[in-house]
């Protein structure tokens, strides 16, 4: 059961519904294929490297060390890299940091930082990508009043890949471009990655390790932004805000080890992925339909009656994400994460399953 407090927004979209919902409580046993963190992680050896960490917890957590290994990773100074309790943490401290007036979230997205931007007392437009268009940005749906734009790349739940250079593009004298590139490890090459590039006006990239390592549990990410908003962002964060398990982690996870095994994991991921959409793709007749092209660790498929699919699934073991909550879709869609080759196959017959039931079941 789902213990958090919904935000509703127009459209009755709960911004604060996400998926390990799916896998809480009575959903425990359930096959996962509704939190987008990889499997079979953390691997043993940052295990290691976090248990190691346990005999500093009487300091204080000292950061310099993994703030200088994330700029070294993307060839920055460290005057350009904030380190955060993950991901979610960015947005709240830009919901609350950054003065301004017209913010502008690009849509069926992460929905945390539109909560953040409402929790923080701002007015949220939104810019709603279209099916028809392959959930592409489109730069001129974007307003040119709007100083502050959200966009995530790879997108949540859409797995679009949007071009770096088209992002870029949204820079503009006077705007703050935040692009969440949480699922960019998981692209092979991380082609379309704007992290680590300097020439793009008001460019803030948000990374997170959780995903590809594991770490949800843990809280770990990043900023990397121009030195001010850097200063204006570590104002805003409480004291000793990232502790040093996490600070270890964000060490070992950006050597060279690691990110050696990070991208043969993209590898693997596109391969499983190709797989799970090529047998999505038989469930066409029973109107199945796969959004895309996917290039994160999930896919989102429209289905008839996907509500009932779901329960049907969680009746024969799986758990998938509800697609309902995100701005921009509708009680259509599911996102499902990207699992192994069993797994996957698995799954796509208890799907098949669910499909089928859910077509021939009587009408009330």
């Amino acid at each position: 059961m789902d213990t958090h407090t919904p935000m509703r927004t127009e459209g009755g979209h709960d911004l604060r519904h996400h998926g390990d919902a799916e896998v809480r409580d009575d959903g425990s046993a359930l096959v996962d294929l509704a939190v987008n963190v990889r499997a079979d992680t953390p691997p043993a050896w940052l295990r290691e490297r976090l248990a190691a960490s346990l005999g500093s917890l009487a300091a204080y957590p000292d950061g310099r060390a993994a703030r200088a290994a994330v700029a070294a990773r993307h060839g920055l100074p460290v005057e350009r890299v904030l380190l955060t309790a993950g991901a979610a943490e960015a947005f709240v401290l830009l919901a609350r940091a950054m003065r301004v007036r017209r913010p502008v979230v690009v849509h069926p997205q992460f929905t945390e930082p539109e909560a953040a931007l409402r929790d923080a007392g701002h007015t949220v437009g939104r810019v709603l990508l279209r099916e028809e268009d392959g959930f592409r940005l489109d730069p001129a749906a974007v307003p040119d009043e709007a100083d502050l734009v959200v966009i995530g790349n790879p997108t949540n739940p859409t797995s679009v890949l949007h071009p770096a250079d088209v992002i870029a593009g949204l820079a503009r004298p006077g705007r703050t471009l935040v692009v969440d590139e949480a699922f960019m490890d998981a692209v092979p090459g991380e082609r379309e990655a704007l992290a680590g590039r300097t020439d793009v006006p008001g460019l803030v990239v948000l990374r997170s390790l959780t995903k590809t390592w594991g770490l949800a549990g843990l809280r770990i990410g990043y900023v990397l932004a121009d030195p001010e908003t850097v200063a204006g962002l570590e104002r805003a964060q409480p004291l000793w805000p990232v502790s040093t398990p996490a600070l270890a982690a964000a060490e070992a996870c950006v050597a060279p080890r690691a990110l050696a095994e990070a991208s043969h994991a993209a590898h693997r991921i596109a391969a499983d992925r190709a797989r799970l959409v090529t047998g999505l793709r038989r469930l066409a007749p029973a109107g199945l339909r796969v959004a895309g092209p996917a290039e994160g660790p999930f896919v989102l498929v429209r289905v008839p009656d996907a509500t009932a699919v779901r329960h049907r699934l969680r009746a024969l073991g799986y758990a998938v994400r509800r697609g309902d909550t995100f701005p921009g879709l509708d009680g259509r869609w599911l996102r499902l994460a990207v699992r192994d080759r069993a797994t996957t196959d698995a799954f796509l017959d208890a799907l098949g399953r669910a499909v089928s039931e859910a077509v021939t079941a009587p009408r009330a």
